[in-house]
């Protein structure tokens, strides 16, 4: 498997990293592999969705001369000084920063295009005149829009049907225009519903899978949009981070392009409901409400599913977790950070 030997070669050479996004579900994570890497890490967040706690989980899973190797910035990408100071001196960008959530977009699209098109031209054209020898950015399967033909490959996308949606559309946009005219090229990583340990239960945008473990757990209601048959390419965070890895380090033929990142598969809204509840019994937690139903949410894409051979052949990408193995994971962190 191409990571396990990635792993080992970074091992032996550390590089200077920046995780724009560090604080947040996905930063933190990446972070939290490369300083176990040897790795030396610059981390940006400005914590309007991170969270220092993330940042504490992560110090507490590591040695301290590991720990040592991380240096934090809390800062803006939409500030361009600040972007373009960070990565002077970093091989490679991890750039995770973004607000993120179809309805806050729908709600808010001033700050979300703010965030995510401003931020991510800072960050870029930062990372262009800096000459850093690569620049990961995420993406979304939001891009797909209302294009309804599964699974979803990637040179075939609809309409967006978001302001999120449109600002990925973007960044994906200007990423191509750099490449053709700056010869600055990059890889975008188009996530398809990331779950796993630090992802956040709480707030008025929680993802799906964080707030139903946690409504399971504290005997809340769980709703569910629509009439459950929605269904989602759900990929554990362990398989997200090891793809970002391998497109940093990936050869220049790779570059200038956009991958899936899920698992190939599909899980609607019941089924993964009913798989929360079995796996809570493994633990005698019983669930004590039944979903209650209610109306389709504007903006959200009836099924996702993802075709990955594109990562596959060219990056090796080998997703470590399926689905139910990577909610036994979840769901076990966060019983643990509760207990």
């Amino acid at each position: 498997m191409r990571y396990l030997k990635l792993k080992e070669e970074l091992q032996k050479k550390p590089k200077v990293w920046l995780i724009t996004g560090v604080a947040g579900f996905i930063g933190s994570n990446l972070l939290e592999e490369l300083l176990k890497l040897n790795q030396k890490v610059i981390g940006l967040d400005n914590f309007s969705t991170g969270s220092s706690k993330n940042l504490e989980s992560v110090k507490s899973s590591l040695l301290k001369d590991e720990w040592n190797n991380f240096e934090m910035h809390e800062g803006d990408i939409v500030d361009f000084k600040t972007c373009e100071t960070l990565t002077s001196e970093v091989n490679y960008v991890l750039h995770q920063a973004a607000l993120g959530s179809v309805p806050r977009s729908l709600k808010d699209p001033i700050n979300t295009n703010n965030s995510n098109i401003v931020g991510f031209l800072n960050i870029l054209y930062s990372s262009m005149i800096n000459n850093v020898d690569s620049f990961v950015y995420a993406a979304s399967s939001s891009t797909y829009g209302d294009h309804k033909s599964l699974p979803k490959v990637e040179d075939t996308t609809g309409n967006p049907l978001s302001p999120y949606a449109v600002t990925k559309l973007v960044n994906e946009l200007y990423a191509t225009v750099f490449a053709r005219t700056y010869e600055f090229k990059t890889i975008g990583l188009r996530y398809f519903n990331v779950f796993g340990r630090r992802q956040d239960p709480n707030g008025s945008y929680a993802a799906v899978i964080p707030r139903w473990i946690d409504s399971c757990i504290n005997g809340d209601d769980i709703f569910i949009n629509g009439d459950g048959k929605t269904s989602r390419d759900f990929c554990y965070i362990d398989n997200v981070v090891q793809i970002n890895l391998l497109a940093a380090t990936a050869e220049e033929n790779c570059k200038n392009n956009i991958f899936n990142v899920a698992l190939g598969d599909r899980t609607s809204l019941n089924e993964l409901y009913n798989s929360i509840q079995s796996i809570l019994e493994e633990y005698d937690i019983r669930v004590k409400n039944d979903p209650i139903y209610r109306d389709f949410r504007p903006g959200d894409v009836r099924h996702s599913q993802a075709d990955i051979s594109k990562a596959k052949k060219l990056l090796g990408y080998e997703p470590s977790h399926k689905f139910y193995d990577g909610l036994k994971e979840t769901i076990k962190w966060y019983l643990k950070v509760n207990s």
